[in-house]
């Protein structure tokens, strides 16, 4: 088997595959792409046996076959070359030859028998979803989902279709994300559990593509495919657990306040802040919002007052500054709110502007007990 290729071209399109690729893998077989020939078309797979990914590349050719190239000594050489066409020829010793302008490369392949094969969707439900619509919905929840073994339903981003709206949720317990779009919708209602993994590849990919993304799913598997690339991988299992059930409906404290104002103030409070509890205290009174922190071991504290547009009862409530900051951190908005009803009850916030028609974000923060 033989095929010529662009150099940068082929690095581009293996770069996004990598992704996918572990460090340390059971199986030696996942530390290779497959490249599968058919004439000038070139199929190139990566997997870890949970996510497979391909893309189908042109290039010259008009034989056929398939092998496994090892990964990272692939990438590795690819880096190097400037623009230009590659020649790979199999040789009959079980190595794969790289010609280029300058020289020549020969590193052992395996089989591409040897690679597992994708699963195959079995009546699998379809929706569509423009590429930076989906980018957008998986960066503003991702973070929030947890990273608990025990819990592993808890360690993906929950997705709920219906035919009014997409819904994307996720949360560790401390804090919570809903990302909603009513300008987009499914036509029959479902929902699944997508991995952390595939996830933040998808981001990476489809960050500012305008291109549509055919979402297939089922009971056990999700697959996606846009432009020339599909990626299939397993859903996580379980029920994921109610989570407009711990949304507080009655908020009657409402705090409106500059997003990055309130963000810089929160980030330099943090400093003096306990290291283990990394607890700050609002403290709201009138148009006044007072921030501080203190950490009683190392005599440190701090303390910030902020003009803000309140109404409610004045309050003291108390926040873990690391969950607020990447909150915050994750909006967009000029301003955003922050609704409250009881010390002891979530905070909601939500930006003010910003969003797109149809888009909804609505973010909850656990408190913490202040000792006063």
């Amino acid at each position: 088997m033989k095929f010529i290729v662009s150099s940068s071209y082929l690095l581009k399109q293996l770069q996004v595959l990598g992704g996918i690729i572990n460090t340390n893998n059971t199986l030696p077989i996942l530390d290779h792409f497959l490249f599968q020939l058919d004439g000038n078309a070139l199929t190139v797979s990566a997997s870890d046996l949970e996510t497979t990914i391909s893309s189908k590349l042109d290039v010259e050719s008009n034989e056929k076959g398939s092998i496994c190239i090892p990964a990272r000594l692939l990438l590795d050489t690819l880096k190097t070359f400037p623009e230009q066409p590659l020649t790979f020829t199999v040789e009959d010793n079980n190595t794969i030859e790289i010609s280029s302008n300058h020289g020549k490369y020969a590193l052992a392949y395996a089989s591409g028998e040897e690679f597992p094969s994708a699963v195959e969707l079995k009546d699998p439900t379809t929706t569509i979803v423009q590429g930076d619509i989906l980018a957008t919905a998986i960066s503003k929840t991702i973070f929030a989902s947890g990273n608990d073994d025990l819990r592993p339903v808890m360690s993906g981003v929950f997705f709920q279709f219906s035919s009014e709206s997409l819904t994307f949720v996720a949360t560790d317990a401390h804090k919570l994300v809903k990302y909603t779009r009513e300008d987009v919708t499914a036509g029959q209602t479902a929902e699944f559990i997508m991995p952390k993994k595939p996830l933040n590849l998808l981001k990476g990919i489809l960050a500012g593509s305008e291109e549509d993304v055919t979402i297939e799913y089922n009971e056990s598997n999700a697959k996606f495919i846009f432009d020339n690339t599909e990626m299939i991988c397993r859903l996580i299992d379980g029920k994921y657990p109610n989570y407009e059930a711990v949304i507080p409906k009655e908020n009657p404290n409402k705090l409106s306040i500059d997003r990055n104002q309130f963000l810089n103030s929160v980030r330099r409070v943090s400093i003096f802040s306990n290291k283990t509890t990394h607890q700050i205290r609002l403290k709201i009174a009138g148009a006044e919002l007072n921030i501080s922190a203190e950490d009683i071991d190392y005599s440190n504290k701090a303390e910030e007052r902020l003009t803000c547009d309140y109404q409610g009862d004045d309050m003291q409530i108390g926040f873990n500054s690391r969950f607020l900051t990447e909150m915050l951190n994750n909006l967009t908005s000029d301003e955003v709110s922050l609704e409250m009803s009881l010390p002891n009850r979530a905070g909601i916030l939500t930006p003010i502007d910003g969003l797109d028609e149809g888009e909804k974000v609505t973010m909850l923060v656990m408190p913490v007990m202040l000792n006063n």
